[in-house]
């Protein structure tokens, strides 16, 4: 990887351009800049999320993510090389069954609410599928490897696991749950 940061402001992106971590400049829109700032977005709404109360085998999981998507960043930030191994995406298979198998059927559609930390968790969710996008967007015009991709596709579906856990969990031991959609054509149709 590229040198690590001693200077943070160097007036070199004054021009619209930014380097990569193979020293070369890019334009500051360019699809994988793009990436790699929806990547890095998500990495910081994470660290809003693990200020709130979460049970410690959650918070552990979360901050493992944090280390991979910071992986996942270097990998964009430097054309054809691999940093982001496979068995980051088996991991979150992993504890996407782990946190499923704890939580009831769902019935019905929920709204991104509950408590702060499930709202939370469902703005990362939001903006790992927003990366997922961009990631997308750059590996149809340059090639990328499968995982970046595969990756953010798992962690989406895992932050909207973890905020059905966030909004069952309270530190006092009682059990919340979440907030239901309440759709007029349910209603109306008796179900």
């Amino acid at each position: 990887m590229g040198q690590r940061l001693t200077q943070i402001a160097t007036r070199t992106g004054d021009d619209g351009s930014t380097g990569l971590g193979d020293n070369s400049r890019v334009s500051k829109d360019s699809l994988r800049v793009h990436a790699m700032g929806e990547v890095d977005e998500l990495n910081s709404h994470l660290g809003v999320l693990l200020c709130e109360p979460m049970p410690d085998d959650v918070r552990a999981l979360l901050v493992e993510v944090q280390h991979q998507l910071f992986n996942l960043g270097g990998e964009l930030s430097i054309p054809g090389f691999e940093l982001l191994k496979t068995d980051a995406v088996l991991a979150l298979d992993a504890a996407l069954q782990t946190y499923n198998e704890q939580l009831p059927r769902l019935q019905e559609f929920i709204l991104p609410a509950g408590t702060r930390g499930a709202a939370q968790a469902h703005v990362c969710r939001t903006v790992a599928r927003r990366a997922e996008r961009a990631v997308v967007a750059l590996g149809n015009a340059q090639a990328i490897k499968e995982t970046p991709r595969q990756y953010l596709n798992r962690l989406s579906d895992l932050m909207f696991v973890l905020a059905r856990v966030l909004n069952r969990y309270r530190s006092d031991g009682s059990v919340g749950d979440d907030v239901y959609w309440k759709s007029e054509r349910l209603q109306r149709d008796g179900a």
